[in-house]
C-alpha cells in the first residue's frame, strides 16, 4: 500500500500545499539533514538516521515510512514498524523495540504500530505538520486493522524539575496541564494517552533517560 495525502495549510500569510507520502531512496540525504537540524545537541548525534537505517525503513516496511513536503520541499518525516506488544509488560528500550532504528525485527503479524521517530524542521513547525503526520499514522493503524499506535515520548522538560518531583509525578503534572513539555504536550494534543513511564528508554540528557509510553487505540477494534 502506498500512502498519499494532499492538504492546504495556512502559514500565517497564505495557504501552502502540503503532501504526505511514503519516503523514497532519493529522499535519504535530505532526511538525514532534517534529523540533524531537528535534533541538535545535547541530543546524541549517533541517534540521527544513517543511510542503512533509512534503506531498511523503505524496504522492510514502506507503509511505516512517511514524509511531509511543503510546496515540494521536504519538511519532516515519521517512521514506524509493526511489533507484537504485550500491554502487561511495558518495560523496554528504544534500541530493543526498534533494533536500534534498523527495524529488522519488524513483524508483519504484529498487533501494534510502534513509532520509531518523528521529526519536523524547526522552520516548519508552526504548520503543525507533526500532528498531520501522526494522523496519517493513525490511518495506517486503521487500514491494517491493528490494535494501537504506540511509542515512547521523550520528556525534555523533566530535567529542570527532577529535584522537585519524580518522572511519574512530572508526567501526571503535564497531563493535568500544570506543566508543559515540548514533546508530551504535543503528543497529548495529537490524541495520544500515557500508559506508563519507562526508565532507561533512550540516552537523553534532557529527559534523564525517561520516556512516557504513549498510546492511541484503534477506535474500530
Amino acid at each position: 500500500m502506498s500512502y498519499g495525502k494532499q492538504l492546504f495549510l495556512y502559514n500565517g500569510h497564505r495557504n501552502v500545499q502540503v503532501n504526505i507520502r511514503n519516503y523514497q531512496v532519493e529522499d535519504i540525504p535530505t532526511l538525514i539533514h532534517i534529523q540533524q537540524e531537528s535534533f541538535p545537541p545535547p541530543f546524541p548525534s549517533e541517534l540521527w538516521w544513517n543511510e542503512k537505517q533509512l534503506m531498511n525503513h523503505i524496504t522492510l516496511f514502506p507503509e511505516g515510512a512517511l514524509c511531509v513536503e511543503v510546496e515540494g520541499e521536504l519538511a519532516g518525516s515519521m517512521t514506524a514498524l509493526m511489533v507484537n506488544f504485550d500491554s502487561n509488560h511495558l518495560q523496554h528500550t528504544w534500541e530493543e523495540i526498534t533494533d536500534n532504528g534498523y527495524i529488522t525485527n519488524h513483524d508483519p503479524q504484529g498487533n501494534t504500530l510502534y513509532v520509531v521517530d518523528i521529526c519536523i524542521r524547526p522552520s516548519y513547525r508552526k504548520l503543525e505538520l507533526g500532528k498531520w503526520l501522526m494522523q496519517s499514522m493513525y490511518e495506517v493503524v486503521v487500514h491494517k486493522g491493528l490494535e494501537r499506535l504506540l511509542g515512547g515520548g521523550r520528556m525534555p522538560g523533566y530535567s529542570s524539575l527532577a529535584n522537585e518531583m519524580n518522572a511519574e509525578e512530572y508526567l501526571h503534572a503535564v497531563v493535568k496541564g500544570e506543566e508543559k513539555d515540548p514533546v508530551i504536550t504535543f503528543l497529548l494534543r495529537c490524541g495520544r494517552t500515557p500508559i506508563g513511564v519507562i526508565p532507561n528508554y533512550l540516552e537523553d540528557e534532557e529527559s534523564l533517560n525517561y520516556a512516557a509510553l504513549m498510546e492511541w487505540k484503534n477506535p474500530f477494534r
